[in-house]
């Protein structure tokens, strides 16, 4: 009996131990997704410097293409935005961006002062869109299949190692 008084406090010790320490080597960028695997929201959207023109998920279908969630007053955006600027230039995919919760204007002028990485940005004032896609914050990167199935999810800034160890796999895999 006095064995087991010692026994098993010590027990749950290392269970505990145990779990937190595989916490250590978890990375917090890689939150699952409940929407991998499922069709993305369907939305209907102006774009930011054409509020005459709306981009709708059928107007997708049929190509594989990134969904970039970003807005001006994001500091981690800029960051991220040299990398995605650079990573257009390959021309792997269309680049959607999707403003978030922002004002038009002064969206339009980051654009233009750091570079317009898109093939068009999507204007979401109210960021209903981008609840609809469980959007947690800003930047936020989604890959999206041929069918308009999401692939991916990127929380957090994108950067040249996740562009070249998990995306452009996943291109090559999703076009091949």
């Amino acid at each position: 009996m006095r064995v087991l008084k010692f026994l098993i406090p010590l027990l749950v010790f290392l269970g505990l131990a145990g779990f937190l320490a595989k916490g250590l080597y978890l990375d917090p960028r890689e939150v699952p997704s409940p929407l991998i695997g499922k069709p993305a929201p369907e939305f209907a959207l102006t774009q930011l410097d054409k509020p005459d023109l709306t981009l709708r998920r059928a107007d997708m279908l049929g190509k594989v293409w990134m969904l970039n969630v970003w807005a001006s007053w994001c500091e981690a955006c800029r960051d991220e935005h040299p990398h995605l600027v650079e990573f257009a230039r390959l021309k792997a995919l269309p680049i959607y961006g999707l403003d978030y919760k922002d004002q038009r204007e002064p969206a339009r002028q980051w654009l233009a002062d750091r570079g317009n990485p898109y093939d068009a940005s999507l204007f979401d004032a109210d960021g209903r869109v981008g609840i609809d896609f469980g959007v947690y914050g800003v930047p936020e990167t989604f890959i999206i299949d041929k069918q308009g199935v999401i692939r991916f999810k990127q929380i957090g800034a994108l950067t040249p190692a996740v562009l070249q160890d998990k995306v452009l796999p996943l291109l090559r895999k999703l076009n091949g």
